[in-house]
């Protein structure tokens, strides 16, 4: 067994889901280049941004029809962040005898999700991945989450989502499944909304 402590059994729900960045994996991402180069995105169309900060970017990005070049813009520092990324210790709790019970739902894209898990070895100790482009919302939202639950066929009330940002906690709430905190959350992208 691990020594990683999750604070739960995981043995004690149908199904448990997993945030990936800076749960399982820290991306290899400059957040703030990323920010720089959506803005450049923004530029190139002669479109004004909302504000600077990256995910009020990406949420205008539909609004202003260049919502694939926002997102190509994204998921390119994200695929090569993956490919990079450190394998954090919650990482080690995953098990393949449980991997039929075992999700991701990620504010990253799904394929960058995926070269993460490949890169730690962990893909085929997980059975769902669902990432910002998976479904039509990404986290805040619950269907995220609902959709990583729902490819498991389990019940929202016998799973537990595992993350470390405030936006996972609110996540988890949303979707009406309980909350467990990995790893006290830092100044990151993702909490800024």
């Amino acid at each position: 067994m691990t020594e990683f402590d999750l604070g739960f059994d995981p043995d004690a729900y149908d199904a448990v889901v997993y945030d990936l960045d800076g749960t399982l994996v820290r991306l290899a991402v400059d957040w703030n280049a990323v920010a720089e180069d959506v803005l450049a995105v923004y530029a190139e169309h002669a479109v004004k941004p909302p504000s600077d900060g990256l995910w009020d970017l990406l949420e205008a990005a539909p609004e202003y029809g260049i919502a694939d070049a926002v997102e190509a813009a994204i998921a390119a520092h994200e695929h090569e962040g993956a490919r990079e990324s450190r394998r954090l210790a919650a990482a080690d709790v995953l098990s393949a005898d449980r991997a039929t019970r075992t999700g991701v739902c990620s504010l990253n894209a799904e394929e960058a999700c995926r070269i993460a898990l490949e890169t730690h070895g962990l893909a085929d100790r997980v059975s769902a991945v669902v990432g910002r482009d998976t479904v039509g919302t990404y986290k805040p939202d619950p269907e995220p989450l609902r959709a990583t639950i729902e490819a498991l066929s389990v019940d929202p009330e016998r799973s537990i989502f595992v993350g470390d940002s405030d936006r996972d906690a609110r996540t988890a709430r949303r979707a009406g499944v309980e909350f467990a905190r990995v790893n006290p959350p830092e100044s990151r992208a993702d909490d800024a909304a």
